[in-house]
Parts: structure tokens; C-alpha cells; sequence
């Protein structure tokens, strides 16, 4: 059970996070706020470790280690919520719960601090940049596993709409692959009168998105998950003028390593003979490639019984989301898993309205505890 002054606290320090959010790559007054209750937890940390991230160390013998993470960037979204605790930096705030990951994992050490059944070795990975600005791989990139050597590596996400506590594993795919994307066609610009003085990239653009959606219904295996998004347009100044260019761009998403490598020669394929069709030139760039999110099967299996040995509601998920994450690239390197807890009725992820569920602090912490022990037993 968590002390009730302890779930008192983890409200507290999520509070003050949400109110304090800071963007990726941005994230000091944060990590100094997790030095800061690490102290006072008498746990032992490194800052600094790829940017700001922080890695607690918890030890007690015994020859295994195993890594916790959670994520501590906020979005460049302008809060609504009208709370006590609400955002004080205009535009910005924590629309994905990351105040609360980071607060359920401190909360997590805090009961490990004072629980003598274990031995072994626990890092406590608070991460930063995650909304796509690569912070696993800048922390992996600074030696993270050779500084602190780990045999798995857990952790989690809110998710509204799931029932409030309610933990939800995944055997395989958790979360998608996910790359952007930026298409630019080079045409000849000209009045708008004389058409056929010209090579018109925008004509040429609106094929491409027609031509790019047919590629998930005719290229893949259609019980493979995939997506091609157009999200941005842009071209030309003036209404009587066909522009020299065309820029579209979006995001590819893809739940394995295989269909996501093919979505994107299809994506570059079509883009150049769509191009070639229209007399034009194309230049295709294709960038943030994070790798999907899946779970390895005995971490899987053993989060599963830990978590039901220590009480929680939990239950394996028929089906993973095609948002993305990218501690992906942990378990690229490192066996792992990574869980879903439910956030209850509220408002979705990346929306203006949304709040983490302080409900929800305690039992992450005790998942998050549970789970590290189970790893190192």
C-alpha cells in the first residue's frame, strides 16, 4: 500500500511540474527539480547525462540492475484547463502527462528507498526531450548503459480513456514507428493565364496526395498497420502566378521495422514519378526516424505477474496505437516493457484541455516498484 502522506506528496511535486513545464531540450528547472527531491530522498544521481537528463541510482547489493524511465518535456501548447495549478508559461504545458511520469517515478524511488526485499542495482531514468526532439538516443548516445549497465528496462504512459489505474500490456507492438516527411516539387513559375508556359507544382502536388494515399491500401499487407498522413501545404505568393515550387509535408507510422521501411521507399518512389508524370522535380526528405515501441515477451510476462501480485488491474491488450514513443529506443538495445495506465474519462493526450489524473500517481509508483523488483529477483 502507498503511505498516504507519500500520495499526498506525489500530487505536490506533479503539481508543481505542471505548473513549471518546460519544452524539450529546455528541460533545467525540471531536472533541477528532480536533483532536488533526489537529495532529499538521500538517492545518489547524475545530471547532465544527454542534455538534462538525470539517472538516479539506487543500490543494495547483489549483481543485476534494471532501468525505470520516465519522460519530463512539456509541449508548445496553450493550456485551458483554468487549474489552480495550470501552466504559468504562455504556451506551453504538460499535455502528455509527462509531470506525472515524472512525479509516479519518484514516487516509485521513494518506496524502494525504504524496502529492504530487494537487491541489485536500479537506475532511475528521468528523461528528457521526448516529444520528438530524440532524448533516449541522446541519453544512449552519452553512455548510459555503459555508465550505468542495466539488464531491462520499464516503463509507461497515461492513457485517457482507459479506466482510471487500470494497467494494460502489450505482447509485441506497444506503440508505432514514426518518421516525418517534406516533398518538395521544383516546377517552372508563370502567369497563371499561360499554363502551358509552365511546369505547375501545385497541379503536380495534388496528385502526389491522392497518389500518396493509395500506398497503405495497395502496397502493403493490408493486416499490416501502417499510415501516411499529409499534414502541411505550402506554395506561392500570388493568386495569378503558378509558383516555381511546392512543399508538402507529414508523418509515416508503422508498427513494425519491416512495413515501416517499405512506406517509405513506396513514399519516395511515388513522389519522384509522380514528379517525372508532371515534368517537374522532386526532392523527398525523410527525417525523425524514431524505431516502434515493442515489448519483449518475458518482460512482458513478468510485469504481468508483478503487477497482479501486488494487486493491480491488469490485463494484456489486444492491439498497440499508432502514436509514437521513443523509448522505442531503449528496447531497441534492451529487453523491456512498456505498459499503459489508464487516465480515466479526461480529455486526450496533446490537448489543450488535458490533465493527468493525480489519482493515478500512487498506482504507477507501485507498478513502477513492483515491476523493478520482480526484475531483479
Amino acid at each position: 500500500m502507498m503511505p498516504d502522506d507519500l500520495a499526498l506528496q506525489l500530487t505536490l511535486w506533479r503539481h508543481h511540474l505542471h505548473a513549471h513545464p518546460e519544452l524539450s531540450l529546455k528541460e533545467s528547472g525540471t531536472a533541477a527539480y528532480v536533483c532536488a527531491r533526489l537529495t532529499e530522498l538521500e538517492i545518489p544521481h547524475v545530471a547532465g547525462v544527454g542534455g538534462h537528463g538525470v539517472v538516479g541510482v539506487l543500490s543494495r547489493g547483489g549483481d543485476r540492475a534494471v532501468g525505470l524511465r520516465a519522460d519530463m518535456d512539456a509541449l508548445p501548447i496553450h493550456e485551458t484547463t483554468g487549474l489552480a495549478y495550470a501552466s504559468r508559461h504562455v504556451g506551453v504545458m504538460h499535455a502528455c502527462g509527462h509531470d506525472g511520469h515524472t512525479a509516479s517515478l519518484l514516487g516509485a524511488a521513494a518506496l524502494l528507498r525504504h524496502d529492504h526485499s530487494w537487491s541489485g542495482k536500479i537506475y532511475l531514468v528521468f528523461q528528457p526531450a521526448e516529444e520528438g526532439f530524440g532524448g533516449a538516443e541522446a541519453m544512449l548516445a552519452d553512455g548510459l548503459l555503459e555508465r550505468f549497465p542495466m539488464q531491462s528496462i520499464y516503463g509507461y504512459h497515461n492513457w485517457p480513456g482507459l479506466e482510471a489505474g487500470k494497467v494494460l500490456l502489450h505482447e509485441g507492438p506497444v506503440m508505432a514507428g514514426a518518421a516525418n516527411f517534406s516533398i518538395t516539387l521544383h516546377g517552372r513559375a508563370g502567369h497563371a493565364a499561360m499554363p502551358h508556359d509552365c511546369a505547375d507544382p501545385v497541379q503536380g502536388l495534388a496528385y502526389l496526395i491522392i497518389a500518396i494515399n493509395s500506398i497503405t491500401s495497395r502496397n502493403k499487407d493490408p493486416q499490416d498497420a501502417g499510415v501516411i498522413s499529409t499534414c502541411t501545404l505550402s506554395a506561392g505568393e500570388a493568386r495569378n502566378q503558378i509558383p516555381s515550387s511546392a512543399t508538402l509535408g507529414g508523418t509515416i507510422r508503422a508498427l513494425t521495422p519491416q512495413t515501416m521501411r517499405l512506406l517509405q521507399a513506396r513514399l519516395a518512389d511515388v513522389a519522384r514519378h509522380t514528379a517525372q508524370a508532371h515534368e517537374l522535380a522532386a526532392d523527398v526528405d525523410i527525417f525523425s526516424n524514431l524505431p516502434p515501441t515493442i515489448n519483449s515477451e518475458a518482460e512482458v510476462a513478468l510485469a504481468l505477474g508483478a503487477a497482479r501480485q501486488a494487486g493491480l488491474n491488469v490485463e494484456l491488450a489486444q492491439r498497440g496505437s499508432m502514436a509514437a514513443e521513443d523509448f522505442g529506443r531503449f528496447l531497441e538495445v534492451l529487453p523491456g516493457a512498456y505498459a499503459w495506465i489508464g487516465n480515466g474519462t479526461t480529455a486526450p493526450l496533446h490537448n489543450p484541455g488535458y490533465d493527468y489524473n493525480d489519482v493515478i500517481l500512487p498506482l504507477a509508483a507501485r507498478y513502477m516498484a513492483t515491476v523493478a523488483k520482480a526484475a531483479l529477483a
